[in-house]
């Protein structure tokens, strides 16, 4: 049963990790929105399916969390965002779109040598996920610090909390439900506020380019 489970963990890292990377090469606000729904959901399911062989019953309760959460309510709000804002391209983003392929392939191999150590010592059947749940992060931010769209920078935030969570379910075969109610509400509560600061870039600027505000040291 634990075969399986790695088995089950690493696919579901994996594919959360291929809808970080699709975002790179992607332009519009709709396929980030939708590469983050999906990612969302794959976490969850990986909750579940802790809970369900880790035969911890509160996990259940903290994929409920993660679905009903990130899976319905966020990307709702980033489309009410999206619609209200014009959900401009990222056409030229800080790092073009062959060059940030390159460099998540690099952060991919940086996320399995930090995460070695880690690995080798631990006897978790979800250990192989852990390195591909770190990437995860690392691409998060780097999606945050290569675009120029303040939606696609919420959205590489959104993805590197999705890694965060997903290196806790597996780096300790499930999270009590406290500490995960907390870091999603505060995810919840960050891209409320971030809205708030989208709304008064737009405002000001009639775009949501965050380079824009270089015009503010003039």
């Amino acid at each position: 049963m634990n075969d399986a489970f790695s088995q089950l963990s690493v696919l579901g890292s994996s594919l959360a990790l291929l809808f970080s990377l699709f975002v790179l090469w992607r332009r519009s606000m709709q396929a980030y929105i939708s590469a983050f729904t999906w990612q969302s959901a794959v976490v969850a399911g990986v909750a579940a399916l802790a809970a369900y062989f880790g035969g911890d019953a509160p996990l259940y309760l903290v994929a409920i969390l993660l679905f009903g959460v990130k899976v319905v309510a966020i990307p709702v709000l980033l489309r009410n965002m999206e619609r209200r804002f014009g959900g401009e391209r990222e056409l030229r983003p800080y790092v073009n779109a062959a060059t940030s392929v390159l460099i998540a392939a690099i952060l991919v191999i940086v996320a399995y040598s930090v995460t070695q150590p880690l690995v080798t010592a631990s006897r978790l059947p979800t250990r192989g996920g852990i390195p591909l749940a770190m990437a995860i992060v690392f691409i998060g931010l780097f999606v945050v610090v290569s675009r120029k769209k303040a939606l696609s920078q919420i959205v590489g935030f959104l993805m590197l909390e999705n890694g965060i969570a997903l290196l806790a379910i597996l780096g300790s075969y499930g999270i009590p439900l406290i500490v995960e109610l907390g870091v999603t509400l505060d995810a919840l509560m960050g891209l409320l506020v971030m809205q708030v600061f989208v709304y008064h870039i737009h405002r000001t600027f009639e775009s949501i380019d965050v380079e824009q505000l270089n015009r503010l040291k003039h």
